[in-house]
């Protein structure tokens, strides 16, 4: 007998199934007893009133991995609607160890470092893997949305032997007796690639070692990042942006909807033209120094605010920022140099992207690494493509975990993260 799932009992009412997963649940009754079994899709009750199998439930504990078969009844009160009943129960395995946490409640009480500490079963209850799915499916559609627009799928490497954005910190390693970096992006990588496919993304992990100790930063996350040739201006690129941020809330909604219901929460719309200001503006609208040369949290959240109530809009594009706080290869705005063409996008008051135009000639290159100080040589492999003819290009990168922690709410970004690596924790 072919076994089914919990979401697929309702198709076959009066019939014999069997189903398997974890016990979720025991309710030890006088007159009968229930057992809750959860599944990958959701929960099924068991109805037991034989004195037999009911022994056999009182020695199974929680979390204990049984296989159940028994036929399905209606029962309105009952998960989804229907139970099982005259079972036979059979565990899989040993009697589990029941985890530090109850994951039949409906919230996981237990606080973060003790789900963090026991990661593999604390992401078993639902608020925890209902936002690894809507993590999935943010990543479906970020890849759906560029594959309509002939994008192509690369692999980068993330051992590199020079770091990305100058000024950041590295996580050093020995490679084979010479120095050698975990990459801090694809940067470099994906702007060589527009060269050979003209429009790239790629979805992998990156390191900073920047030693943030915050609700906000990981020391290793997932960047979706893309990268295309042959646009204007960075306003090619927030084009692009927009409609792929549309379409990874559209998977969202579409493939992880129950997820969605379990956090209670609702996917933004993405307005057709998300709301754009200078960075000059921006520090008035927020309230800060003219001589400000970067939005502080407080200002994103105040800008945030700012553009919901004038725009009715969760994204606010903020454009232009000072070339000195833009890494070497953004394109300056040719109207005013001492600003970028560059943006950073911000998602309920707090910044989710960071793209804009790359500068595509070689002798700008040379120029803007020397009045940085920076030498030639540890970028001499990425600088020296830029003599054998690259189009104007640009791009962006958007952080996953943030993306989902802001989309669900979630007041610390290692709740949507499965493991996550930071200051304090390499384990588990």
């Amino acid at each position: 007998m072919q076994r089914i799932l919990s979401t697929q009992l309702s198709t076959h009412v009066g019939a014999t199934v069997r189903v398997a997963g974890w016990v979720h649940r025991r309710r030890l009754l006088k007159s009968v007893a229930f057992l809750i079994v959860r599944d990958a899709a959701g929960l099924a009750q068991v109805v037991i009133t034989d004195p037999g199998v009911r022994a056999e439930l009182e020695q199974l504990t929680e979390e204990t991995v049984v296989e159940v078969t028994a036929t399905v009844v209606a029962n309105d009160t009952a998960p989804a609607g229907v139970e099982l009943v005259d079972p036979a129960v059979r565990p899989l395995g040993p009697a589990a160890v029941p985890p530090p946490f109850d994951l039949y409640r409906p919230a996981l009480t237990a606080t973060l470092p003790t789900q963090l500490d026991n990661a593999p079963t604390a992401l078993r209850h639902p608020s925890r893997s209902a936002a690894l799915r809507i993590s999935a499916a943010s990543v479906a559609g970020f890849r759906a949305a560029l594959d309509a627009r002939d994008f192509v799928e690369i692999h980068t490497p993330k051992v590199v032997g020079s770091s990305t954005e100058s000024g950041a910190n590295v996580f050093a390693l020995d490679w084979f007796g010479r120095p050698a970096y975990l990459a801090q992006s694809p940067q470099f990588y994906k702007q060589l690639m527009v060269g050979v496919f003209e429009r790239v993304y790629e979805v992998g992990p990156v390191f900073r070692a920047e030693p943030h100790d915050t609700v906000r930063h990981l020391a290793q996350y997932t960047s979706l990042d893309a990268e295309l040739g042959f646009i204007a201006d960075h306003r090619d690129v927030m084009a692009v942006l927009r409609d792929t941020l549309a379409g990874m809330l559209g998977a969202v909604t579409d493939r992880a909807g129950a997820a969605l219901a379990t956090l209670g929460v609702e996917a933004p719309e993405v307005p057709a033209e998300i709301p754009a200001v200078h960075f000059t503006e921006a520090l008035k609208i927020a309230g800060a120094p003219a001589d400000e040369p970067d939005l502080a949290p407080a200002h994103e959240r105040a800008l945030g605010e700012w553009a919901r109530r004038e725009h009715g809009s969760e994204f606010l594009f903020v454009t232009g920022y000072p070339m000195a706080k833009r890494p070497f290869y953004t394109h300056p705005d040719p109207a005013r140099p001492a600003y970028s063409n560059g943006f950073d996008l911000l998602f309920r008051g707090l910044e989710l992207v960071t793209g804009g135009q790359r500068l595509h000639r070689y002798d700008d290159y040379l120029a803007a690494l020397a009045e940085r100080g920076e030498p030639v040589e540890p970028y001499a492999g990425y600088v020296d493509a830029f003599r054998h003819g690259m189009p104007p290009h640009g791009g962006f990168a958007i952080g996953l975990e943030r993306f989902v922690a802001r989309l669900t709410g979630a007041a610390n970004v290692r709740e949507v993260t499965a493991f996550p690596r930071d200051l304090h924790r390499l384990t588990p």
